[in-house]
């Protein structure tokens, strides 16, 4: 007796047949549905104060504003959740001894009452590989939100650093978990 791999709508009765097509249209609705973020906000520049007096170094750490990067993110009821993730690439230059860091500063907005974001009120160094910056969380309902602020924080600039531009880009991701 020779098993067959596949199901043919013409043998299945038309109830099955109905719920089969149903079962393939979820389906496709399930992996077409995709999370999406959206980055706005302007270039950061900090401002660096000259040394004005032999043997001093640069001191502390420069912060951006709290809202210098907005995000706009959605995760689709399907899904469940999703895990926004970070990285800083050269923009051309960067110098390993510059520090970035990045930190969530608030929520933004959402229609969604029964949707979270955890994590990612700290300051967390940015790395040349993705590292989790927060997580959304959809319960029974698409969670969107526009307008999470976020804030970057430059250390370790020091005057043994040679002298130029240094550039960075902020790339965001959001996946499954």
């Amino acid at each position: 007796m020779k098993l067959s791999k596949y199901i043919f709508l013409k043998d299945l009765h038309s109830t099955e047949r109905l719920l089969f097509i149903l079962i393939l249209i979820t389906f496709s609705v399930f992996i077409k549905a995709q999370r999406t973020i959206t980055v706005g906000g302007t270039n950061w520049t900090p401002t660096i104060p000259s040394i004005t007096e032999a043997g001093n170094n640069y001191s502390g750490t420069y912060e951006s504003a709290t809202n210098q990067i907005l995000l706009a993110t959605s995760v689709p009821l399907l899904l469940g959740s999703g895990k926004v993730s970070v990285h800083y690439a050269a923009n051309p230059t960067w110098h390993n001894s510059l520090i970035l860091n990045i930190k969530r500063t608030g929520n933004g907005t959402t229609t969604c009452l029964a949707c979270s974001l955890t994590g990612g009120t700290a300051y967390q160094i940015l790395t040349l590989t993705d590292v989790e910056l927060f997580r959304i969380n959809a319960v029974l309902a698409l969670a969107s939100y526009s307008n999470i602020p976020i804030q970057l924080q430059l250390s370790g600039v020091s005057v043994t650093i040679p002298a130029t531009t240094y550039n960075s880009r902020v790339v965001f991701t959001i996946s499954a978990l």
